[in-house]
C-alpha cells in the first residue's frame, strides 16, 4: 500500500467543507478523481470507505462540541436512527442496480435534486418550517440511493432536506455526518460482497486527508450563526447541483 500524496490535501479540503456544511465530499471529490483518470469502480468504494470513518468521527465530535444531541432518547438521536435505517435500504438498492443505469442519467438526476433543494432553502430560509418524520424517512431513501450509485449526492439531500423539514441547520449537519458514515459502511460492504475490491492506495490517502480535517470542522461550525449556516447550506446545495448539471453539458 502506497500513499498518493496529492490526494491527501484534496481530501482534506473536501472533507472540511463536508463536515462544516454537511455536504460536498463525495459530490465534489468523485468527479475530481474521475477527471484525474481513476476508474469509477476504484473511486466510489474508496470514497465510501473514507466517509464511513470520517462520517462517524464527525458525528461524535459534533456531539462533543454540543452541535447535536446524540444521546439515546433525544430527538436528534431518533432522527439519526430513522435516517440511517432508510438510508441502508436505499444504498443497498442503489449498489445492486448501479451497473444498469447510464452515468449521464444518474448525474442529471442528482443535479436536479440537489439544485432544487438548494433553491428551496434560499427561498424559504426565513420561514419557520414544521418538523416532519415522513420527510426524514424519504430523505434517507433518496439520499442513500444517490450515494450508492455515484459516491456523492447524499449530504446535499440529507442536510438541505432536514433544514426544509424543520431541523436547525447545525443539528442537520451533524446528523447528516453520522448517518452518512453508517450508510457508507453498508455501501462498502455491498461492493465487497459483489466482488468489487477497494483500491487501498486511494482509500488510505483519502482517509488520512479527510480525518485530519474533521476536528477543525466540528469546532468551526460551533462558531458560525445558525442563520449564516443555513444560507451557506442553501448556496452550497445550489452550487453543487448547478455544477453537476453543467458538467453534463460541457
Amino acid at each position: 500500500m502506497e500513499l498518493i500524496l496529492p490526494i491527501i490535501p484534496l481530501a482534506f479540503i473536501c472533507e472540511l467543507v463536508d463536515s462544516s456544511l454537511g455536504m460536498g465530499y463525495g459530490t465534489t471529490l468523485t468527479p475530481l478523481l474521475l477527471i484525474l483518470g481513476y476508474d469509477p469502480l476504484d473511486v466510489v468504494p474508496a470514497v465510501l470507505f473514507s466517509e464511513f470513518i470520517t462520517g462517524i468521527l464527525a458525528g461524535l465530535l459534533h456531539h462533543e462540541f454540543k452541535n447535536v444531541d446524540l444521546r439515546p432518547g433525544a430527538r436528534d438521536f431518533k432522527v439519526t436512527v430513522v435516517m440511517t435505517l432508510f438510508s441502508i435500504v436505499g444504498v443497498v438498492l442503489a449498489v445492486l442496480i448501479s451497473v444498469s443505469l447510464p452515468p449521464w442519467a444518474v448525474k442529471a438526476y442528482i443535479g436536479f435534486v440537489v439544485l432544487g433543494i438548494g433553491i428551496s432553502i434560499l427561498l424559504n430560509h426565513k420561514r419557520r418550517i414544521e418538523f416532519s418524520w415522513k420527510r426524514i424517512a424519504c430523505l434517507g431513501l433518496l439520499a442513500s440511493f444517490n450515494k450508492g450509485i455515484s459516491g456523492g449526492g447524499y449530504g446535499p439531500v440529507v442536510t438541505g432536506g432536514q433544514v426544509l423539514s424543520g431541523i436547525e441547520s447545525r443539528r442537520a449537519v451533524a446528523i447528516a455526518s453520522m448517518a452518512e458514515g453508517i450508510t457508507s459502511a453498508v455501501g462498502v460492504s455491498i461492493y465487497l460482497l459483489s466482488g468489487v475490491p477497494i483500491n487501498l492506495d486511494l482509500a488510505s490517502s483519502l482517509l488520512i486527508g479527510a480525518v485530519l480535517s474533521v476536528p477543525l470542522a466540528a469546532y468551526f461550525i460551533r462558531r458560525i450563526s445558525t442563520g449564516k449556516l443555513t444560507l451557506a447550506i442553501g448556496v452550497m446545495s445550489t452550487a453543487l447541483g448547478g455544477y453537476t448539471l453543467l458538467r453534463l453539458l460541457v
